[in-house]
């Protein structure tokens, strides 16, 4: 039975789960267990704190993992990045206090630094030719100034709130644009059917999270035009229609630009629009 690692908790427990269940894996806990068994899939989902499933993919304990990039460059696993994931995106910076004009490349070796990503940060710390002084704490790394113990922190920020709110700001550029992924024992994930297929099923949701289906109807005088509009992934799907000179004409575009592809689309005379989600594809 294949088994995968799923985060047990947070943001990345949430986006991990209704992925997989969109993908048509049964992966919903009822309350705390440490795993599900999919036997129609032939598949058992482990939940595991995000930071330790990079790990045990490495030691081949388990076939297959979602975590974070940060996670994943902390662990210094020897894992396959299979995908990203395309949710829990976030930034790896430091931050100092609002008041201070601390910056990365004015660290020194007096400057506290405390972060829960003592690996990562180090990395980033020997490419500047630094070695500052890395204080390991296990959470809540922001009351870290505040209370004395640290000059700077290095944490993930999402929205920056959290920081704001403890009287930080970001200093420099991030160390790392982190977001979920997906990561494999080394070596071809194929060689595995049901890890080949659930990354297959996979992908088909991420990509139908990127496109949508528009189908509208043209004079065939415009059809020229309406195929730059719509190119499609191949080409668009072109059928007559019983009025005379007009076609009807159906095509894969990026959601992000559905609504400038309408406007373009009305402008050379097409009626009819219709968009519709899609809920998996493969291309």
């Amino acid at each position: 039975m294949l088994q995968i690692a799923l985060p047990n908790k947070g943001a990345l427990s949430d986006g991990a789960v209704q992925l997989a269940s969109d993908a048509g894996y049964h992966c919903k806990r009822r309350g705390r267990e440490l795993s599900v068994r999919d036997h129609h899939n032939g598949v058992e989902f482990v939940f595991l704190r995000p930071r330790d499933i990079a790990t045990y993919v490495s030691n081949g304990v388990l076939d297959l993992g979602v975590t974070g990039l940060d996670l994943l460059h902390d662990s210094g696993a020897d894992v396959k990045h299979v995908m990203d994931l395309g949710f829990g995106e976030a930034r790896f910076c430091y931050a100092v206090p609002k008041e201070s004009d601390l910056t990365p490349d004015a660290f020194t070796a007096d400057t506290r630094i405390a972060t829960s990503y003592t690996n990562l940060v180090r990395k980033d710390l020997d490419r500047r030719g630094v070695d500052a002084d890395i204080i390991d704490l296990d959470g809540a790394v922001e009351i870290s100034i505040d209370i004395g113990v640290a000059d700077a922190i290095a944490d993930v920020v999402q929205t920056g709130r959290t920081i704001d709110e403890a009287g930080l700001e970001t200093a420099g550029p991030p160390i790392l644009d982190t977001q979920a992924i997906l990561v494999a024992q080394n070596g071809d994930v194929a060689q595995i059917e049901s890890a080949r297929l659930f990354a297959e099923r996979v992908r088909g949701i991420l990509v139908a999270r990127e496109y949508v289906v528009v189908e509208y109807d043209l004079p065939r005088s415009s059809l020229s035009e309406a195929r730059t509009i719509t190119p499609g992934i191949e080409s668009p799907t072109v059928s007559p229609l019983s009025k005379d000179g007009w076609v009807a004409v159906k095509a894969m575009v990026e959601q992000d630009d559905v609504n400038a592809i309408m406007d373009d689309l009305t402008d050379i005379g097409a009626k009819g629009i219709i968009i519709t989600d899609i809920r998996t594809c493969r291309i």
